[in-house]
Order: structure tokens, then sequence, then C-alpha cells
């Protein structure tokens, strides 16, 4: 099929489809979509559908949809023609539906706010062009003009004195033109192509491990002092000093990533560097500097920055204060930008990621050869469009396409997404822009093994029973909507998705999605998927208390880990009572008091237990003197549970770490292990080659009511089928 821009191709004058009579059974839309259709579900036999054919999926189930609606709403047409439409429309819902049982991934093509792509519009365009319809023409693509800055939030920029003084001491910073821009594009043969979806799903179908090809490092890094750097790390110091200047380091948590990062920038001459980071681990970096750049300065801005150095060399600040200071920092002159936990910035229409976006745009204007480093070790939390952000935060993607060093690469591929091996050149062009990610496994092999051991509990009290009536009420809630909305469609006549044992399962995610949306709304009564895991954390609280204070008594140091405050004042509670030694790390410590508490755990052997935030204490920390972790509440997703584990799993631990997870028996709490566990697949895939199936990019909250409301369904069926046979 030929590929068009969205500006290209020739375009038709509007009409009302002008038909000249009624389409027999082989004229028409519908031989058009039915063929269409046939052709993906063949695909989805075969377990290979394509980025063309996922296109041609969406395609037709919209133009099922507008074809539905202008039958019903036609009264030029007979009764009988009507009612021949429509049945012919429901045969192609139904492969529809049957398709998207065979992959799932699908469904996400037919929700609301799916995003069309040219490449669809296009298609959509051709398939009514076949039918013998005339389209209507492509609207002119309008940009939006940026939303005005509230005087709230200008009100609260602020540039620093000693910031003002660096702008007068050197007034004209001048563009660096000395680098070689971007090449260009030798060829144009993916002009028209929607590029960024097929780059993206590159990295769902695995392969090698994702880490470009790197130089054998230096034996010497100077200015630093009995520090060695360990091979991989050395790696990465020597690609930027031959001139590699953005970089997206994955490596596993506890590899280093903070000094590959600094003597990169080194080694790039990168400096002023721009550093941002998560307000935890701010005096961590500074640390870090300290010792791996000692002919460095660096600087920490903290509130309004009216103690920072504007001298400095490094310039750490944290998101959270990004918007007061993003004016002066992109006019500073920075020739390097560093963004630690780079998945904080994964949602676009964030501030935090908008703020980094805008600096990298600007840095990149000044100075061509810039260095830019992503750093993290969960680059994707649920879904490969994760990605997104950080790529363009590194220079690789714009809104819209590959920009033209990324094209460039693809070019020379002499491949276009239709051609069998795209999409495994795609993802080495893409790799090979920078991305470096290695496992300990690899490059550590003497950190021990970890694993994660469940431990289920009952909670036979009152609390038990209140929690298992208040999740029997939530499904009892799900359950009820389900039917109503069944029992709409069977008297309206509309038909629904392919079912299962009974239970249609498109129509099982919809309610569940509506019961996430109105969280919070105040619309319902009684608890909500959130609220009733903050119960069940609180039942568990005494519990996981008790099983790490047995810990310490028998095996030495334990880090505790909760979400919620109250759960981690029970734990000190208990240990309290219990006259255990325990030091906490919480997000509203003061840097001084965080740094006691931690510096108490590591060298008081007095201090058996710290209990940690998972927010605050998930990223940042080494508390590898300890080899147990009792994770008392469970997170959403599984990169948050790993950044806990991996404060103990890291270089430097000498014993073998278990992660003991405290589990309620008979809540949703067991579902939702098993979901964190099933997601955990996401970034090995993508990432370290992995033979693991991706898991789906839906919210775990999602697939926790789905999972919840399914099972609710089966039990009601099978107790209407038990009394059926009482009855008999």
């Amino acid at each position: 099929m030929a590929q068009r821009s969205r500006r290209g191709g020739t375009t038709h004058t509007p009409s009302r489809d002008r038909r000249r009579s009624q389409p027999r059974d082989g004229e028409g839309i519908i031989p058009v979509l039915a063929k269409a259709v046939r052709q993906v579900e063949a695909a989805a036999q075969r377990g290979k559908i394509r980025p063309s054919q996922r296109t041609a999926y969406q395609v037709v189930a919209l133009l099922v949809r507008e074809e539905r609606a202008r039958i019903k709403a036609d009264a030029t047409i007979s009764e009988a023609e009507r009612t021949n439409g429509l049945t012919r429309l429901d045969g192609i819902a139904t492969i529809l539906a049957k398709t998207a049982a065979r992959d799932t991934s699908l469904l996400a093509l037919l929700a609301d706010g799916a995003v069309v792509s040219p490449m669809a519009a296009s298609l959509r365009n051709d398939m009514l062009q076949a039918a013998g319809r005339e389209v209507e023409a492509e609207p002119e693509e309008v940009i939006e003009a940026e939303p005005a800055e509230s005087a709230a939030a200008a009100s609260r920029r602020v540039v620093p004195q000693t910031v003002i003084q660096r702008q007068l001491a050197n007034p004209f910073l001048a563009p660096d033109f000395s680098a070689a821009r971007a090449p260009r594009p030798k060829t144009n043969r993916l002009v028209g192509w929607e590029l960024l979806s097929p780059l993206f799903r590159s990295f769902e179908y695995g392969g090698e491990s994702a880490s470009m090809p790197l130089p054998e490092p230096s034996e010497i890094v100077h200015g630093i002092k009995d520090l060695e750097l360990m091979h991989h790390q050395g790696q990465v110091v020597a690609a930027a000093a031959e001139g590699h200047r953005t970089f997206l380091l994955a490596d596993e948590p506890g590899l280093g990533k903070t000094a590959q990062a600094l003597l990169a920038a080194d080694a790039a001459h990168a400096f002023p560097l721009l550093v941002v980071v998560p307000n935890v681990v701010k005096a961590n970096w500074a640390h870090e500097a300290e010792l791996w750049t000692p002919r460095r300065t660096a600087t920490v801005v903290h509130g309004d920055g009216e103690t920072i150095d504007g001298f400095a060399d490094i310039v750490i600040v944290n998101y959270e204060i990004l918007d007061r200071h993003v004016e002066w920092l992109g006019a500073h002159g920075f020739r390097g930008m560093v963004v630690d936990e780079a998945h904080f910035i994964k949602n676009k229409s964030s501030q935090r990621s908008r703020n980094v976006l805008s600096l990298s745009a600007r840095i990149r204007e000044r100075h061509h050869n810039a260095l830019f480093m992503a750093l993290t070790g969960t680059p994707l939390i649920n879904d490969i469009e994760d990605f997104r952000a950080i790529w363009q935060f590194l220079g690789w993607i714009d809104d819209e396409k590959p920009r033209p060093e990324l094209m460039a690469a693809l070019e020379e591929t002499g491949l276009v997404p239709s051609s069998p091996g795209f999409y495994a050149a795609a993802r080495t062009a893409v790799i090979n822009m920078g991305i470096v990610r290695r496992r300990k496994v690899d490059v550590a092999a003497d950190i021990p093994a970890r694993r994660v051991a469940d431990l289920p509990v009952e909670l036979d009290d009152a609390v038990g029973r209140s929690i298992r009536a208040a999740e029997a009420e939530l499904a009892a809630r799900l359950v009820e909507r389900y039917r109503y909305t069944m029992s709409t469609r069977s008297e309206s006549g509309v038909g629904g998705g392919e079912l299962v044992s009974g239970i249609d399962l498109e129509l099982v995610r919809r309610v569940a999605a509506a019961e996430l949306k109105n969280t919070g709304t105040g619309s319902d009564k009684g608890d909500n998927v959130f609220t009733l895991m903050r119960k069940i954390g609180q039942a568990k609280a005494g519990l996981a208390a008790d099983y790490a204070a047995q810990l310490s008594r028998n095996v030495g140091k334990v880090v505790f880990f909760a979400k919620h405050l109250d759960v981690m004042d029970v734990a000190e509670e208990t240990f309290a009572k219990r006259g255990i030694g325990y030091s906490s790390i919480r997000g509203d410590q003061t840097p001084k008091v965080r740094k006691e508490n931690i510096a108490a755990f590591l060298e008081d052997p007095a201090v058996e237990i710290i209990v940690c935030s998972l927010t605050a204490a998930g990223v940042g920390l080494n508390l590898q003197v300890a080899s147990n972790v009792v994770l008392a509440e469970l997170s959403w997703t599984s990169a948050e549970q790993t950044q806990a584990i991996d404060r103990v799993h890291r270089i430097g631990q000498t014993e073998p770490v278990t992660a003991w997870r405290i589990i309620a028996a008979q809540t949703i709490d067991s579902q939702l292990a098993q979901l964190i566990d099933d997601k955990a697949g996401l970034a090995a895939r993508a990432l370290d080659g992995s033979d693991e199936e991706v898991g789906s990019s839906a919210d775990v909250q999602l697939e926790a009511l789905v999972a919840l409301l399914t099972d609710a369904l089966k039990q009601a069926d099978a107790g209407v089928a038990t009394d059926s046979m009482s009855v008999d």
C-alpha cells in the first residue's frame, strides 16, 4: 500500500456518502471490511500480528461502528435491507472479538482516547475509496498554542543571587557550533511512514540484550584516589571519552550508575553539568561527586536556591522544585545534563516531564555536542511507550518522528516497517544510539543471588473479617454494574464481546475501568481498591513487624519497607516494645536526620532494623549491611518492589538476599502479588533479550479489579448452577 504523509497525497471535496443505490452483497464497504478482518484473524491464528495488521484491525473496528450508525439512521432503506446490513456487520464484529481474545493487546486500540495514527487515517480513506465512496479531505494540521503560564507559577520563578553574579562575570555565553551537526539521511524511503510506534514495538519482540557496543576502558581514571572502577563502569566512561554523547544507562540497580555518569561527564568535558534527581538522593549525589570528581565543585539547590554556588561545576536539583528554577537553568550554559531515576518523567503531560524536556531542548540548541544521560534501573514501568519521554530527552525523537541522527540510521538499514527484518534492524539502530543495559549476574558475578519469598498470613480477627466483607462488597458492586449493563444490552439488542465461560471479558474490563475512573469522586459508597489495600496493609502491620523482629534476632540486620506511615508507626511501636533498636527513613525528614539514621543502621550494632518508606527510601540508599528485606505492603508496580530489594542486593553484598513479602491470605493481596510478578517480565524482555512474555500494558490496579470481578462472576454462576441442580 502506498504511504502518504499527513499533508501529502490528493484530497477530495467533502461529501455525504453519495451512493448511486444500495450496494449488493458483493459491493460496498462491508466486503472490504470482511476481507481485511479475515487477514488480521489469520495472522492472529499464526500468532504473528504485524503493526500494519494492528492498524487494519483498528480501522475495521472504527468503520464497523460508523457503518452500523449510518445504517440505523438511514431512513431510505427498507427494514429487510437494514436487518441484512446489521447482521453482516455483526459477523465482522464477532471476528474482531475472537481475534482480540487471541491477542488481548488489540483491545487497547478500541479504548476511548486511543490514538488514530496518520497511517490508520490513510488506510481508512483507502478502504472507503475501495468501497466506491468519496472520502473527506484530511484536515489541516492545527498547531495549538502553549497555554499561558499562570501568574502564580510565574511568581514562583527565582534567580539565585550567586547565579546573577556568575552571569555578570561571564555575560557572553556564545553558542557552541564546533561540533558537527547530526547527519542527514542519504535516502528518503521512510518519508511518510509512521515510525514511532514500530520503534517502540521493536522492543516487545525481544532479541539480544539491549546494550550498545562499548570500548574497552582505559586503566587509569584521573583525579580519583583510592577508588577503583569496575570494568563495566569504565566502558561507559571510555565511550564518552571517544565522543558518544547520549546514553540511556539502564544498568540494574546497584551497579554504580552515579559514578559512571559523573566520570562520563568528566571524560566528555561536559561542565557545567546539570543533574536532576529525586529529592531523597540529592545529598547522595553531592557525596558521590566529591568522591569521583574531586577536582569539580558541586552545589545542591534547596528551596529558592539562596545557598547555592552559582560558579559550581555540578548543579544538583530535585524534580519537585525544578519549576522554580527552570528559567535560569535553561540559560546557564550547561554542557551536559543527567536525569536520575529517569522513569519519573515517563508521563509527558506532567510538569516535571515538561520541565526536563524543555531544559534538554534549550541545552541542545546551545551546545550541539552536549552530554545527555538518562539513568534508571527500571526504564519500563507499565508499557513500552514509557520509553517515549526518555528518548525525547536524549534527542533521539521528537513528538512525531525520529530526529535526524536516528532517522539516518534507520534509512541506512534499507528497510521500511513492512519489510521483513525491519523490527530487528530498528531495535539495533535505537540501541546503538546509546542504550546500555548490564545485569548483575553478567558484570558482578560475585554478588550473591536473591529471591522473593511469600509469607501468607491469616487475618482471623475482627479486622480481617471487616476486610473480607469490604472486598465482598466491592465485588458485589462490580457484579451489579456488570449485570445491569448486560441487561441493558439485551433490551436494546446491542451485541457484546466474545463470551468466555459465559463472561463477557470486554465488558468486565470496561466495568473495572469505570470503577477506577469513579474512585475518589464521591459517586460510590463503600471501599475502593485503594482504601481496601490500605486496610490490608494496616491489618498486616503487626504481623509483618513481628516477623521482622524474629528475623533480626536470628539473622542480624533487617530492612523493613512499607507504603503508609501508619504501618511504619505500628512497626516502630512493636520494635520499641520488644527492646529492638531501630532507625527510620521517611519523606518528611531533613537531610541531616536522614543521614544520621542511615549511619546508625550501617554502623551501630544495636540498631538491628531500619524502617523505610517505599517512596522515600526506594532509591539512592546502600543498605547491603543487611541481607534480609521485609515487604510489609505490596507496591502497585514490580519496579518499585525491585528498587526496594536492590537497596540490599548491590555491589558490596556478600550474602544471598531474601525479600519476604507478607501476603494476606484469602484477600485481593494474593492476586496483586501475582500481577506484580507477571509484570516483572516487561523490562526483561525489552532490554535483556529474555524470552519471557511482555505483560499487559494496563495498570495493575485495573488488572486487580478485572481479576476480582471475574472471580466473583464465576462464583456467582457456580452458585446458580448448584441451586439449579438442587431444584432438579
